[in-house]
């Protein structure tokens, strides 16, 4: 069975896709089968890893995208994946493994206009159906929006294993504390509608520091982290072991040259050879294969 794991934060603008889409690219590159799953509503992970003239006829359409399995809901999840997702300049597969399953603007619909049978909510719709793909994928990640609405609940309630990205400040922390709480308070709302096949409820598992600035100390920051952390610990609130990677990842300019490329960073050549970032995100890579959840 497939690692599903979730990256979210209740703080936005702390590079979580970019944390998502190299890291998930690292795995791939180790032989892993991984299947990207984006669920936040402004789809940067599917534009930069489709580009825009793939992923615009989709988001024109909708035809493709993940909301298609809620509304009009004749498509399932299996049949919109999109194999080795990342092409190279002649259109060959650049990155055999790495698999994605696209979204589009139109998953804002799922918040204010879909309504469906309230005895299926949409997250029990989709954890079904990746149920019927998942012992295709070493890994499975969710890229969650920065909130546990519907769709954030998909990805979340599918999911085993949490990762919150954060930068080294107090908003970060903030976010990180929020989402403990909301957290909590879906787990009550889905605990009806989970089957012991399932493995346990998201717990979150890891915080990861991310696109930290040069000359940033971050041990004040990941000390008030660290006590926090501490203190949802000792109230079971996260994973038994959850703890604060060691590794972390600078920012760099490179990887917004990646996003305009349309690949990881791993995957530029003498462009990215020898800078510090991709190393950063092999090192988180290298740390979740090293770190799985206790059973």
């Amino acid at each position: 069975m497939a690692r599903k794991i979730a990256f979210i934060n209740y703080k936005g603008g702390v590079g979580k896709t970019s944390l998502i889409v190299n890291t998930a690219a690292c795995l791939a590159r180790l032989g892993k089968r991984i299947l990207l799953c984006d669920f936040d509503t402004q789809s940067n992970a599917s534009i930069w890893l489709l580009k825009l003239d793939r992923w615009n006829p989709i988001n024109t359409s909708g035809e493709g995208a993940v909301f298609s399995i809620f509304e009009p809901g004749h498509h399932r999840v299996k049949d919109l994946i999109i194999k080795d997702v990342v092409l190279d300049k002649a259109g060959g597969n650049a990155l055999p493994g790495l698999d994605l399953l696209p979204t589009s603007f139109n998953l804002v619909d799922l918040e204010s206009e879909y309504t469906g049978d309230p005895h299926r909510p949409a997250y029990v719709i989709f954890q079904e159906q990746i149920a019927e793909i998942e012992n295709d994928y070493d890994f499975i990640l969710f890229d969650c929006p920065p909130n546990i609405l519907r769709a954030s609940q998909c990805g979340i309630f599918t999911a085993n294993e949490i990762y919150v990205p954060s930068n080294p400040d107090a908003l970060s922390l903030i976010g990180f504390t929020l989402l403990v709480e909301k957290l909590g308070r879906f787990h009550q709302l889905s605990a009806s509608f989970r089957k012991a096949s399932m493995g346990v409820p998201a717990q979150i598992c890891g915080i990861i520091f991310n696109a930290i600035k040069t000359g940033v100390d971050i041990e004040v920051p990941r000390m008030r982290m660290q006590l926090r952390l501490n203190q949802f610990k000792a109230a079971k609130r996260t994973a038994k072991d959850a703890h604060i990677f060691t590794a972390f990842v600078r920012d760099a300019m490179v990887v917004r040259r990646a996003v305009a490329l349309g690949l990881p960073v791993t995957l530029l050549g003498q462009e990215a050879e020898g800078d510090n970032v991709v190393r950063d995100f092999e090192r988180v890579a290298d740390e979740i294969l090293r770190n799985p959840p206790a059973p």
